[in-house]
């Protein structure tokens, strides 16, 4: 008997899941949970250190089976393995992607069109060690001779949402003598208030931009090397000490003011929303040290390895993928929460969105054909704060919104809950944990008439429930752990990709939106007139030339000598230094009160011990004539002549508690003794 035709098998399998709708439909999680006793311990997945409970979800037994045929129809593996290999599966850009390859251990070999990648990517990463090794000991120093202790990463899209969600995520490892700010909009108003407390002779800039003429990215690093350079009286010699970029523009750069030393490159392989673990993360590596960059490398690795060894019915990232195809494309969702319940993860959703949006939110497939329904809206807020903001809708809504709860067993900081006892980290884990339930079980009308609701009210306080969510735990958030967090995301990302026969790798719509406002400039600027080619763009430009009152523009002040208690100041430095490259700064429970900035840097706290791993390597610069690509801003998702991602103002602003946590380990707890 012949075998079906993969195109065939590929369109029964989408038919054999739609079938599936009916039976979810009459059935309920109440239902399913009662029916199946090992439905938890069967549908709870593991990779590397992370634990998904999988139950909550709107499937059953052969809903699971209907989606892992569809899986290995859409040979989901195998396209895995493609990329792994260095194929060119970004088939509009005739591009490899291998954003694996940046994690690949050293002595791996992986080439592509005849170039040893994983070799490109260590002697890279040994120079990005180096060069930070330098900053956190004190070696390296700005023009006057003091120490850097601030870092401003100008970049926007992928090379500034990575970094600055890494760098808040990880602030229990941050050298006890660095913060940073992040700086991405092209509005003034933010390079403005991340430059206006800082002190110029202490502040390191860190321009990231792959062809070095994003125009959001070189207007803000003008503003800052202006700013320098009116500190340092004119003096361009003193730049070098200042600046940084990451680029592949090295005319550009040594043009701007930046040394070739501290200019690190990465290659068109790489997609801007995959590059943290490149030279795009250099704020990071310069914020949590050489050891922990490569735990948070390890961790990365860890999931690509679970991907590429584990078969598709236990495969964590490749399962997130079908249940979000399920959901989007079958049961008709249009959006996707991402819940996590830890502060130092808020950024993790504005991270996630452009990652999954800017990856699936595509409409026809390889072949250029009609793709159906693709891409969730991401959004999401850390909890407990979105309970109090949009957990109604979640509950009792109309709308289907699947979720994903991330939790952490082990706290960085904790404190006794409102009456002196206790724990609040139990406190935040008991609300996570009872949402889900809630999300899933509901309250039906007879429960709440058994507990004396009034009639009246019945209806008012029913909950659905049947609402699906992920729960993902791991033991703490470490630098290994959010590794792998990511590294979940982009391969369930991919997935669902080929599952949709889309290319999840190129931004045609962010490409054009970004040729418009060039050439919308003169008219917005007043140096020709408003003709767009429509009646209503022309209005609003010249209702908005007719208005502009044309104030003088202004750098930022200058500024009496910095104050730590300014929000940019507060990005990412405000916990203890870590004691063990695998281990965040931890803090007493004794210890109520934060200390200030200033105490730390003044000696009111024990010094961090430096691990700092020794660069290896061959230093040896391979940038020169790397050939320029559309792909401009973090290697791969902006235009060479303009970037126009999607603003990010935001600076980081930290809400660490920087003393020290209880920890189960007396005798590290006692060295923190003050």
């Amino acid at each position: 008997m012949s075998q079906p035709h993969p195109e065939d098998e590929f369109a029964a399998a989408w038919e054999a899941l739609r079938a599936r709708v009916g039976e979810i439909s009459r059935t309920s999680l109440r239902e399913l949970f009662a029916t199946e006793p090992d439905r938890a311990e069967r549908l709870t997945v593991t990779a590397g250190d992370l634990r998904a409970d999988l139950s909550k979800n709107l499937i059953d037994a052969g809903t699971v089976d209907a989606l892992v045929r569809l899986a290995k129809a859409a040979k989901v593996p195998e396209r895995f393995e493609a990329m792994a290999s260095g194929r060119h599966i970004n088939t509009t850009e005739d591009r490899a992607v291998l954003h694996v390859a940046l994690r690949a251990p050293k002595g791996a070999t992986l080439k592509v069109d005849g170039q040893d990648v994983v070799a490109d990517v260590h002697r890279e990463l040994a120079r990005m060690e180096a060069f930070a090794t330098r900053v956190r000991s004190g070696e390296w120093t700005g023009s006057t001779g003091k120490p850097i202790d601030h870092v401003v990463n100008i970049g926007i899209g992928g090379s500034d949402l990575g970094p600055k969600m890494a760098a808040r995520a990880l602030s229990g490892y941050t050298h006890e003598r660095l913060s940073a700010s992040f700086v991405s909009n092209v509005d003034p108003t933010d390079i403005a208030d991340a430059l206006g407390h800082l002190d110029p002779e202490t502040t390191l800039v860190i321009v990231s931009s792959k062809t070095f003429t994003t125009q959001e990215t070189l207007a803000n690093a003008n503003v800052a090397r202006r700013w320098l350079l009116d500190a340092f009286d004119g003096n361009e010699d003193a730049l070098k000490h200042h600046l940084a970029a990451v680029s592949t523009n090295l005319e550009a750069t040594a043009e701007f003011g930046v040394a070739d030393e501290t200019v690190f490159g990465f290659w068109d392989w790489v997609g801007g929303r995959y590059s943290l673990d490149s030279a795009i993360g250099l704020s990071l590596l310069l914020l949590i040290g050489p050891e922990n960059f490569r735990e948070l490398l390890a961790g990365f690795r860890a999931i690509d390895e679970h991907v590429a060894t584990t078969p598709v019915e236990r495969n964590l990232p490749v399962l997130l993928g079908l249940l979000g195809t399920w959901y989007t494309s079958v049961l008709g969702a249009q959006s996707h929460a991402v819940l996590p319940y830890s502060q130092d993860l808020e950024y993790l959703p504005a991270y996630l969105q452009q990652l999954t949006m800017e990856s699936n939110g595509k409409s026809v497939t390889f072949e250029g054909k009609p793709a159906g329904t693709t891409g969730e809206i991401y959004w999401g807020a850390s909890g407990t704060n979105g309970q109090h903001a949009f957990y109604q809708l979640l509950h009792q809504g109309s709308h289907l919104i699947p979720a994903d709860f991330i939790g952490f067993i082990n706290p960085r900081v904790d404190r006794p809950a409102a009456d002196g006892t206790g724990s609040m980290h139990d406190l935040l884990n008991a609300n996570l944990f009872a949402q889900t339930k809630v999300l899933a079980f509901g309250k039906t009308p007879e429960e709440l008439a058994a507990e004396g609701v009034p009639e009246d009210l019945v209806a008012h306080k029913t909950m659905p429930g049947n609402r699906p969510s992920t729960t993902i735990l791991a033991d703490r958030l470490t630098p290994r752990v959010l590794g792998e967090l990511v590294a979940l995301y982009e391969h369930a990302v991919f997935t669902q990709g080929t599952l949709l026969r889309i290319n999840s790798f190129d931004q045609w719509g962010v490409e054009l939106g970004k040729k418009q406002a060039n050439d919308l400039a003169a008219a917005v600027a007043g140096e020709e007139e408003p003709d767009s080619g429509d009646a209503s763009t022309d209005a609003l430009i010249a209702h908005y030339r007719a208005r502009r009152t044309h104030e003088e523009l202004a750098a930022p002040q200058d500024q009496p000598e910095k104050t730590q208690d300014h929000p940019a100041e507060q990005d990412a430095d405000d916990a203890e230094p870590e004691t063990a490259p695998a281990e965040p700064q931890e803090e007493q429970a004794e210890q109520d009160a934060p200390k200030d900035d200033e105490a730390k840097r003044d000696g009111d706290q024990d010094e961090r011990p430096e691990d700092d791993a020794e660069p290896q390597g061959d230093e040896t610069d391979t940038r020169d004539g790397e050939a320029e690509t559309q792909d401009d801003d973090a290697a791969g998702d902006d235009s060479a002549e303009q970037n126009g991602e999607e603003p990010e103002g935001e600076r980081e602003g930290s809400e660490d508690d920087p003393a020290q946590q209880q920890d189960d380990k007396p005798e590290e707890q006692d060295k923190k003794e003050k």
